[in-house]
Protein backbone atom coordinates (compact mmCIF):
# COMPACT_ATOMS: atom_id res chain seq x y z
CA UNK A 1 0.00 0.00 0.00
CA UNK A 2 0.82 3.62 -0.15
CA UNK A 3 3.40 4.54 2.68
CA UNK A 4 1.61 6.45 5.88
CA UNK A 5 3.24 9.38 8.14
CA UNK A 6 4.79 6.99 9.87
CA UNK A 7 6.56 4.93 6.88
CA UNK A 8 7.37 8.20 5.43
CA UNK A 9 8.85 9.45 8.29
CA UNK A 10 10.90 6.23 8.66
CA UNK A 11 12.22 6.77 5.17
CA UNK A 12 13.33 10.53 5.43
CA UNK A 13 15.37 9.43 8.68
CA UNK A 14 16.53 6.60 7.26
CA UNK A 15 18.50 8.65 4.51
CA UNK A 16 19.53 10.91 6.99
CA UNK A 17 21.15 8.46 8.64
CA UNK A 18 21.13 5.45 7.14
CA UNK A 19 23.93 3.80 8.88
CA UNK A 20 20.69 1.83 10.70
CA UNK A 21 19.77 0.19 7.53
CA UNK A 22 20.85 -3.08 6.43
CA UNK A 23 24.09 -2.52 3.76
CA UNK A 24 22.28 -4.14 0.93
CA UNK A 25 19.59 -1.33 1.25
CA UNK A 26 22.11 1.22 1.61
CA UNK A 27 23.46 0.24 -1.20
CA UNK A 28 20.95 0.22 -3.79
CA UNK A 29 21.30 2.36 -6.31
CA UNK A 30 19.67 5.18 -6.93
CA UNK A 31 19.94 5.97 -10.77
CA UNK A 32 19.46 3.04 -13.59
CA UNK A 33 22.76 4.07 -13.94
CA UNK A 34 24.13 2.65 -10.79
CA UNK A 35 22.45 -1.05 -11.29
CA UNK A 36 25.12 -3.25 -11.93
CA UNK A 37 24.01 -6.41 -14.93
CA UNK A 38 20.97 -6.43 -16.68
CA UNK A 39 22.29 -3.87 -19.31
CA UNK A 40 20.31 -5.46 -21.96
CA UNK A 41 17.44 -4.05 -20.15
CA UNK A 42 18.69 -0.70 -19.59
CA UNK A 43 19.19 0.19 -23.36
CA UNK A 44 18.23 3.91 -23.99
CA UNK A 45 14.35 3.62 -24.69
CA UNK A 46 13.87 0.57 -23.13
CA UNK A 47 10.67 0.05 -20.91
CA UNK A 48 12.49 0.65 -17.79
CA UNK A 49 13.71 3.49 -19.04
CA UNK A 50 10.55 5.04 -19.90
CA UNK A 51 9.10 4.31 -16.68
CA UNK A 52 11.32 6.71 -15.18
CA UNK A 53 10.60 9.82 -17.79
CA UNK A 54 12.94 9.30 -20.29
CA UNK A 55 10.02 9.68 -23.04
CA UNK A 56 7.12 7.77 -23.00
CA UNK A 57 4.73 10.75 -23.08
CA UNK A 58 1.65 10.90 -25.67
CA UNK A 59 -0.35 8.38 -27.17
CA UNK A 60 2.85 5.52 -26.66
CA UNK A 61 3.17 5.38 -22.62
CA UNK A 62 5.39 3.03 -20.93
CA UNK A 63 4.13 -0.65 -20.77
CA UNK A 64 3.54 -2.74 -17.96
CA UNK A 65 6.30 -5.09 -17.27
CA UNK A 66 7.00 -8.31 -15.70
CA UNK A 67 10.35 -8.90 -13.97
CA UNK A 68 11.69 -12.77 -13.90
CA UNK A 69 14.92 -13.95 -12.33
CA UNK A 70 16.24 -15.57 -9.82
CA UNK A 71 16.70 -14.26 -6.03
CA UNK A 72 19.29 -11.60 -5.73
CA UNK A 73 19.23 -10.25 -9.76
CA UNK A 74 17.90 -6.83 -8.90
CA UNK A 75 14.26 -6.90 -9.63
CA UNK A 76 13.56 -4.93 -6.30
CA UNK A 77 16.19 -2.96 -6.88
CA UNK A 78 14.95 -1.92 -10.43
CA UNK A 79 11.61 -1.09 -9.18
CA UNK A 80 13.02 0.79 -6.15
CA UNK A 81 14.70 3.08 -8.73
CA UNK A 82 11.71 3.44 -11.07
CA UNK A 83 10.22 4.71 -7.47
CA UNK A 84 12.56 6.94 -6.55
CA UNK A 85 13.33 8.28 -9.95
CA UNK A 86 9.85 8.21 -11.66
CA UNK A 87 7.69 11.42 -11.91
CA UNK A 88 4.32 9.16 -10.92
CA UNK A 89 2.64 8.04 -8.26
CA UNK A 90 4.30 4.91 -6.71
CA UNK A 91 2.61 2.36 -4.99
CA UNK A 92 4.24 -0.91 -3.60
CA UNK A 93 2.12 -4.35 -2.74
CA UNK A 94 3.23 -7.73 -1.98
CA UNK A 95 1.49 -11.15 -3.41
CA UNK A 96 2.97 -12.73 -0.10
CA UNK A 97 0.22 -10.18 2.22
CA UNK A 98 -2.54 -8.93 -0.22
CA UNK A 99 -5.25 -10.14 -1.81
CA UNK A 100 -8.04 -8.83 -4.12
CA UNK A 101 -9.31 -6.28 -1.14
CA UNK A 102 -5.97 -4.51 -1.40
CA UNK A 103 -5.21 -3.74 -5.39
CA UNK A 104 -8.88 -2.91 -6.39
CA UNK A 105 -8.07 -0.18 -3.57
CA UNK A 106 -4.60 0.98 -5.58
CA UNK A 107 -6.63 0.48 -8.55
CA UNK A 108 -9.69 3.12 -7.13
CA UNK A 109 -7.02 5.54 -6.07
CA UNK A 110 -5.46 5.21 -9.43
CA UNK A 111 -8.24 5.94 -11.09
CA UNK A 112 -9.21 8.88 -8.68
CA UNK A 113 -5.25 10.17 -9.15
CA UNK A 114 -5.46 10.55 -12.38
CA UNK A 115 -9.23 12.13 -12.95
CA UNK A 116 -8.37 14.20 -9.80
CA UNK A 117 -5.13 15.63 -10.62
CA UNK A 118 -3.36 13.92 -14.12
CA UNK A 119 -1.11 11.65 -11.94
CA UNK A 120 -0.05 8.50 -13.03
CA UNK A 121 0.60 5.53 -11.20
CA UNK A 122 3.10 2.69 -10.67
CA UNK A 123 2.40 -0.26 -9.12
CA UNK A 124 5.08 -3.06 -7.89
CA UNK A 125 3.67 -6.00 -7.40
CA UNK A 126 6.40 -8.36 -5.84
CA UNK A 127 5.76 -12.17 -5.93
CA UNK A 128 3.01 -12.78 -8.23
CA UNK A 129 3.34 -16.20 -8.64
CA UNK A 130 1.98 -16.36 -5.54
CA UNK A 131 -1.37 -14.54 -6.51
CA UNK A 132 -4.01 -17.29 -7.10
CA UNK A 133 -5.75 -16.37 -10.82
CA UNK A 134 -9.11 -14.77 -9.70
CA UNK A 135 -6.31 -12.13 -7.78
CA UNK A 136 -4.73 -11.61 -10.77
CA UNK A 137 -7.93 -11.53 -12.25
CA UNK A 138 -8.59 -8.46 -10.60
CA UNK A 139 -5.78 -6.78 -12.10
CA UNK A 140 -6.92 -7.10 -15.80
CA UNK A 141 -9.02 -4.08 -16.58
CA UNK A 142 -6.44 -1.58 -14.55
CA UNK A 143 -3.56 -3.09 -16.87
CA UNK A 144 -5.74 -3.01 -19.94
CA UNK A 145 -6.96 0.03 -19.53
CA UNK A 146 -3.85 1.71 -18.18
CA UNK A 147 -4.92 2.74 -15.10
CA UNK A 148 -2.05 1.63 -13.74
CA UNK A 149 1.42 1.32 -15.22
CA UNK A 150 2.32 -2.73 -13.71
CA UNK A 151 5.81 -3.74 -12.77
CA UNK A 152 5.68 -7.31 -11.63
CA UNK A 153 8.28 -9.30 -9.97
CA UNK A 154 8.68 -13.18 -10.02
CA UNK A 155 11.01 -16.05 -9.60
CA UNK A 156 8.98 -18.82 -11.08
CA UNK A 157 8.20 -19.19 -14.97
CA UNK A 158 5.59 -16.78 -15.57
CA UNK A 159 4.60 -18.94 -18.57
CA UNK A 160 3.52 -21.16 -15.64
CA UNK A 161 2.82 -18.90 -12.88
CA UNK A 162 0.55 -16.23 -14.68
CA UNK A 163 -2.51 -15.91 -16.26
CA UNK A 164 -2.21 -15.78 -20.43
CA UNK A 165 -3.98 -12.34 -20.54
CA UNK A 166 -2.12 -10.77 -18.29
CA UNK A 167 1.11 -11.69 -19.36
CA UNK A 168 -0.59 -10.86 -22.59
CA UNK A 169 -0.55 -7.52 -21.88
CA UNK A 170 2.63 -6.36 -20.94
CA UNK A 171 6.29 -7.09 -21.85
CA UNK A 172 8.27 -9.77 -20.36
CA UNK A 173 11.64 -8.46 -19.07
CA UNK A 174 14.13 -11.58 -18.18
CA UNK A 175 17.05 -10.68 -15.66
CA UNK A 176 20.70 -12.64 -16.00
CA UNK A 177 22.53 -13.97 -13.41
CA UNK A 178 25.01 -11.65 -11.94
CA UNK A 179 28.20 -12.49 -13.27
CA UNK A 180 30.85 -12.58 -10.59
CA UNK A 181 32.37 -9.09 -12.28
CA UNK A 182 28.80 -7.48 -11.14
CA UNK A 183 28.95 -9.02 -7.44
CA UNK A 184 32.57 -7.87 -7.59
CA UNK A 185 32.27 -4.19 -8.79
CA UNK A 186 29.02 -4.00 -6.32
CA UNK A 187 31.23 -5.42 -3.49
CA UNK A 188 34.20 -3.05 -3.59
CA UNK A 189 31.32 0.49 -4.27
CA UNK A 190 29.85 -1.13 -0.89
CA UNK A 191 33.40 -0.39 0.57
CA UNK A 192 34.33 2.37 -0.58
CA UNK A 193 31.45 4.35 -1.09
CA UNK A 194 30.03 6.62 2.22
CA UNK A 195 26.36 4.92 2.72
CA UNK A 196 28.36 1.65 2.08
CA UNK A 197 31.13 0.85 5.19
CA UNK A 198 33.30 4.05 4.12
CA UNK A 199 36.61 2.24 3.48
CA UNK A 200 36.35 1.08 7.13
CA UNK A 201 37.57 -2.21 6.28
CA UNK A 202 39.70 -3.54 3.20
CA UNK A 203 38.93 -6.77 1.30
CA UNK A 204 42.05 -8.93 0.31
CA UNK A 205 42.05 -11.07 -2.67
CA UNK A 206 41.37 -14.52 -1.14
CA UNK A 207 38.31 -13.35 0.97
CA UNK A 208 36.74 -11.36 -2.25
CA UNK A 209 36.84 -14.55 -4.18
CA UNK A 210 35.58 -16.79 -1.42
CA UNK A 211 32.90 -14.11 -0.89
CA UNK A 212 31.74 -14.47 -4.48
CA UNK A 213 31.95 -18.49 -4.18
CA UNK A 214 29.25 -17.93 -1.28
CA UNK A 215 27.15 -15.08 -3.04
CA UNK A 216 26.60 -17.51 -6.36
CA UNK A 217 25.65 -14.35 -8.56
CA UNK A 218 23.04 -13.20 -5.61
CA UNK A 219 23.83 -9.22 -5.05
CA UNK A 220 21.94 -9.47 -1.70
CA UNK A 221 23.81 -12.58 -0.59
CA UNK A 222 27.34 -10.98 -1.06
CA UNK A 223 26.35 -7.57 0.40
CA UNK A 224 24.58 -9.36 3.50
CA UNK A 225 27.95 -11.72 4.00
CA UNK A 226 30.30 -8.55 3.69
CA UNK A 227 28.54 -6.57 6.07
CA UNK A 228 28.79 -9.58 8.72
CA UNK A 229 32.47 -9.93 8.04
CA UNK A 230 33.22 -6.32 8.37
CA UNK A 231 31.46 -6.63 11.64
CA UNK A 232 33.47 -9.54 12.87
CA UNK A 233 36.41 -7.63 11.33
CA UNK A 234 36.04 -4.49 13.40
CA UNK A 235 35.29 -6.05 16.75
CA UNK A 236 38.51 -7.94 16.70
CA UNK A 237 40.15 -4.16 16.13
CA UNK A 238 41.04 -5.36 12.49
CA UNK A 239 41.20 -3.34 9.63
CA UNK A 240 41.11 -5.97 6.66
CA UNK A 241 38.48 -9.07 6.53
CA UNK A 242 40.87 -12.26 6.72
CA UNK A 243 39.37 -15.51 4.96
CA UNK A 244 39.58 -16.81 8.69
CA UNK A 245 37.07 -14.14 9.62
CA UNK A 246 34.53 -14.77 6.56
CA UNK A 247 34.57 -18.30 7.30
CA UNK A 248 33.67 -17.90 10.81
CA UNK A 249 30.88 -15.44 9.98
CA UNK A 250 29.25 -17.55 7.49
CA UNK A 251 30.05 -20.93 8.42
CA UNK A 252 31.81 -21.49 5.56
CA UNK A 253 34.92 -22.90 4.60
CA UNK A 254 36.62 -21.57 1.72
CA UNK A 255 37.33 -24.86 -0.91
CA UNK A 256 40.57 -24.71 -2.16
CA UNK A 257 38.88 -24.65 -6.03
CA UNK A 258 40.48 -22.25 -8.88
CA UNK A 259 37.73 -22.61 -11.75
CA UNK A 260 40.43 -21.65 -14.36
CA UNK A 261 42.83 -23.75 -13.34
CA UNK A 262 44.82 -27.20 -12.36
CA UNK A 263 41.76 -27.57 -9.48
CA UNK A 264 39.28 -27.35 -11.48
CA UNK A 265 40.58 -30.14 -13.78
CA UNK A 266 41.95 -32.15 -11.00
CA UNK A 267 38.56 -32.45 -9.37
CA UNK A 268 36.83 -32.96 -12.19
CA UNK A 269 38.92 -35.89 -13.15
CA UNK A 270 38.58 -37.47 -9.63
CA UNK A 271 34.72 -36.99 -10.07
CA UNK A 272 34.94 -39.12 -13.30
CA UNK A 273 37.35 -41.80 -11.96
CA UNK A 274 35.22 -42.13 -8.88
CA UNK A 275 32.14 -42.86 -11.29
CA UNK A 276 34.47 -45.54 -13.00
CA UNK A 277 35.88 -47.16 -10.00
CA UNK A 278 31.88 -47.33 -9.14
CA UNK A 279 32.93 -45.37 -5.00
CA UNK A 280 29.55 -43.51 -5.16
CA UNK A 281 30.69 -42.02 -1.56
CA UNK A 282 33.67 -40.56 -3.71
CA UNK A 283 32.21 -39.36 -6.30
CA UNK A 284 29.22 -37.31 -4.23
CA UNK A 285 32.05 -36.03 -2.36
CA UNK A 286 34.02 -34.38 -5.61
CA UNK A 287 30.79 -33.61 -6.82
CA UNK A 288 30.08 -31.38 -3.45
CA UNK A 289 33.51 -29.85 -3.70
CA UNK A 290 32.93 -28.30 -7.38
CA UNK A 291 28.95 -27.31 -6.31
CA UNK A 292 30.47 -25.63 -3.27
CA UNK A 293 33.47 -24.00 -5.25
CA UNK A 294 30.47 -22.23 -7.46
CA UNK A 295 31.42 -24.88 -10.56
CA UNK A 296 29.30 -24.29 -13.84
CA UNK A 297 26.81 -26.91 -12.91
CA UNK A 298 26.68 -26.83 -16.71
CA UNK A 299 30.26 -27.86 -16.97
CA UNK A 300 29.36 -30.76 -14.39
CA UNK A 301 26.59 -32.08 -16.39
CA UNK A 302 28.65 -32.31 -19.28
CA UNK A 303 31.31 -34.47 -17.81
CA UNK A 304 28.35 -37.07 -16.52
CA UNK A 305 27.23 -37.31 -20.03
CA UNK A 306 30.53 -38.13 -21.41
CA UNK A 307 31.04 -40.53 -18.96
CA UNK A 308 27.62 -42.47 -18.88
CA UNK A 309 29.21 -43.27 -23.02
CA UNK A 310 32.60 -43.69 -22.20
CA UNK A 311 32.61 -45.96 -19.06
CA UNK A 312 29.14 -47.32 -18.97
CA UNK A 313 27.87 -47.89 -22.31
CA UNK A 314 25.36 -50.27 -22.89
CA UNK A 315 26.18 -52.38 -19.60
CA UNK A 316 23.50 -49.49 -18.48
CA UNK A 317 21.53 -48.39 -21.88
CA UNK A 318 19.60 -45.82 -19.23
CA UNK A 319 22.75 -44.23 -17.75
CA UNK A 320 22.92 -41.82 -20.74
CA UNK A 321 19.25 -40.65 -20.99
CA UNK A 322 19.36 -39.86 -17.25
CA UNK A 323 22.63 -37.79 -17.76
CA UNK A 324 21.36 -36.34 -20.31
CA UNK A 325 17.89 -35.59 -18.91
CA UNK A 326 20.16 -34.20 -15.73
CA UNK A 327 21.99 -31.72 -18.35
CA UNK A 328 18.19 -30.49 -19.52
CA UNK A 329 16.89 -29.90 -16.00
CA UNK A 330 20.58 -28.14 -14.99
CA UNK A 331 20.08 -25.96 -17.58
CA UNK A 332 16.63 -24.83 -16.65
CA UNK A 333 17.09 -24.73 -12.90
CA UNK A 334 20.08 -23.94 -11.83
CA UNK A 335 21.55 -23.71 -8.40
CA UNK A 336 21.04 -24.59 -5.67
CA UNK A 337 18.52 -26.55 -6.54
CA UNK A 338 20.32 -28.27 -9.54
CA UNK A 339 22.72 -29.99 -6.91
CA UNK A 340 19.98 -32.36 -6.16
CA UNK A 341 19.68 -33.52 -10.18
CA UNK A 342 23.37 -33.79 -10.01
CA UNK A 343 23.58 -35.86 -7.21
CA UNK A 344 20.88 -38.11 -8.59
CA UNK A 345 23.13 -39.06 -11.92
CA UNK A 346 26.18 -39.27 -10.53
CA UNK A 347 24.86 -41.86 -7.83
CA UNK A 348 23.07 -43.43 -10.95
CA UNK A 349 26.33 -43.58 -13.10
CA UNK A 350 28.78 -44.13 -9.85
CA UNK A 351 26.14 -47.79 -9.13
CA UNK A 352 25.96 -48.94 -12.83
CA UNK A 353 27.63 -51.82 -14.75
CA UNK A 354 30.21 -50.63 -15.79
CA UNK A 355 31.58 -51.35 -20.03
CA UNK A 356 34.21 -49.19 -22.16
CA UNK A 357 33.06 -51.32 -25.23
CA UNK A 358 31.86 -48.56 -27.08
CA UNK A 359 34.56 -46.61 -25.97
CA UNK A 360 37.32 -49.04 -28.19
CA UNK A 361 34.85 -50.23 -30.49
CA UNK A 362 35.16 -46.45 -31.98
CA UNK A 363 38.32 -45.94 -31.15
CA UNK A 364 39.71 -49.31 -32.98
CA UNK A 365 37.78 -48.03 -36.05
CA UNK A 366 38.72 -44.08 -36.30
CA UNK A 367 42.33 -46.08 -35.96
CA UNK A 368 41.82 -47.77 -39.06
CA UNK A 369 39.78 -45.03 -41.03
CA UNK A 370 42.71 -42.78 -39.84
CA UNK A 371 46.04 -45.70 -40.90
CA UNK A 372 43.87 -45.76 -44.45
CA UNK A 373 42.45 -49.02 -44.46
CA UNK A 374 38.86 -48.23 -45.92
CA UNK A 375 38.76 -49.54 -49.58
CA UNK A 376 35.64 -49.07 -51.80
CA UNK A 377 31.58 -49.72 -50.80
CA UNK A 378 30.49 -53.20 -51.85
CA UNK A 379 28.56 -52.26 -55.27
CA UNK A 380 25.71 -54.30 -53.73
CA UNK A 381 25.34 -51.43 -51.20
CA UNK A 382 25.58 -48.08 -53.17
CA UNK A 383 23.08 -46.29 -53.82
CA UNK A 384 20.75 -47.47 -57.07
CA UNK A 385 18.05 -44.73 -56.64
CA UNK A 386 19.78 -41.99 -59.57
CA UNK A 387 19.20 -42.94 -63.60
CA UNK A 388 22.25 -45.18 -64.66
CA UNK A 389 23.15 -46.56 -60.97
CA UNK A 390 21.78 -49.74 -62.57
CA UNK A 391 24.64 -49.79 -65.61
CA UNK A 392 26.96 -49.19 -63.12
CA UNK A 393 25.94 -52.67 -60.97
CA UNK A 394 24.64 -50.31 -57.78
CA UNK A 395 22.47 -52.20 -55.62
CA UNK A 396 22.79 -55.36 -57.62
CA UNK A 397 22.53 -58.54 -55.75
CA UNK A 398 21.35 -56.43 -52.12
CA UNK A 399 19.02 -58.72 -50.24
CA UNK A 400 16.56 -56.98 -48.21
CA UNK A 401 16.72 -58.20 -44.72
CA UNK A 402 13.22 -57.99 -43.61
CA UNK A 403 12.20 -60.14 -46.69
CA UNK A 404 13.91 -62.73 -44.79
CA UNK A 405 12.54 -64.95 -41.54
CA UNK A 406 14.98 -64.21 -39.71
CA UNK A 407 15.55 -60.52 -40.81
CA UNK A 408 19.18 -61.00 -40.85
CA UNK A 409 20.97 -61.41 -44.87
CA UNK A 410 24.41 -63.18 -45.30
CA UNK A 411 26.07 -60.94 -47.49
CA UNK A 412 29.11 -58.55 -47.37
CA UNK A 413 28.87 -54.86 -45.76
CA UNK A 414 32.25 -53.98 -44.83
CA UNK A 415 34.63 -53.47 -47.53
CA UNK A 416 36.97 -56.47 -48.97
CA UNK A 417 39.84 -54.83 -46.76
CA UNK A 418 37.61 -54.83 -43.33
CA UNK A 419 34.74 -57.76 -43.87
CA UNK A 420 36.54 -59.83 -41.10
CA UNK A 421 37.59 -57.13 -38.75
CA UNK A 422 35.76 -56.95 -35.43
CA UNK A 423 35.34 -53.57 -33.38
CA UNK A 424 32.52 -54.14 -30.95
CA UNK A 425 33.85 -56.76 -27.73
CA UNK A 426 30.85 -56.71 -25.40
CA UNK A 427 31.36 -56.98 -21.88
CA UNK A 428 28.93 -59.74 -19.70
CA UNK A 429 28.27 -56.98 -17.43
CA UNK A 430 24.70 -55.77 -16.41
CA UNK A 431 22.40 -55.42 -19.94
CA UNK A 432 25.19 -55.87 -22.43
CA UNK A 433 25.39 -59.36 -21.47
CA UNK A 434 22.30 -59.64 -23.88
CA UNK A 435 24.62 -57.50 -26.45
CA UNK A 436 27.17 -60.03 -26.17
CA UNK A 437 24.87 -62.38 -27.24
CA UNK A 438 23.14 -60.64 -29.94
CA UNK A 439 26.36 -60.39 -31.59
CA UNK A 440 27.51 -63.71 -31.11
CA UNK A 441 24.32 -64.59 -33.19
CA UNK A 442 24.27 -62.28 -35.47
CA UNK A 443 28.16 -62.55 -36.87
CA UNK A 444 27.47 -66.54 -36.86
CA UNK A 445 24.83 -65.44 -39.26
CA UNK A 446 26.55 -63.46 -41.26
CA UNK A 447 29.25 -65.99 -42.13
CA UNK A 448 31.77 -64.22 -39.93
CA UNK A 449 33.88 -65.39 -37.35
CA UNK A 450 32.60 -65.28 -33.79
CA UNK A 451 34.29 -62.47 -31.69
Amino acid sequence: MEPDLFTAAAEERQEKDPTGSPLAVRMRPRTLDEVVGQQHLLKPGSPLRRLVGEGGSGPAGPSSVFLWGPPGTGKTTLAYVVSKATNKRFVELSAITAGVKEVRAVIDGARRAVGGYGKETVLFLDEIHRFSKAQQDSLLPAVENRWVTLIAATTENPYFSVISPLLSRSLLLTLEPLTDDDVRGLLRRALAAERGLGGAVALPGDTEEHLLRIAGGDARRALTALEAAAGAALDKGETEIGLTTLEETVDRAAVTYDRDGDQHYDVASALIKSIRGSDVDAALHYLARMIEAGEDPRFIARRLMISASEDIGLADPNALPIAVAAAQAVAMIGFPEAALTLSHATIALALAPKSNAATTAIGAALDDVRKGHAGPVPAHLRDSHYKGAGKLGHGQGYVYPHDLPEGIAAQQYAPDELKERTYYTPTRHGAEARYADAVEWTRGHLGRKRS
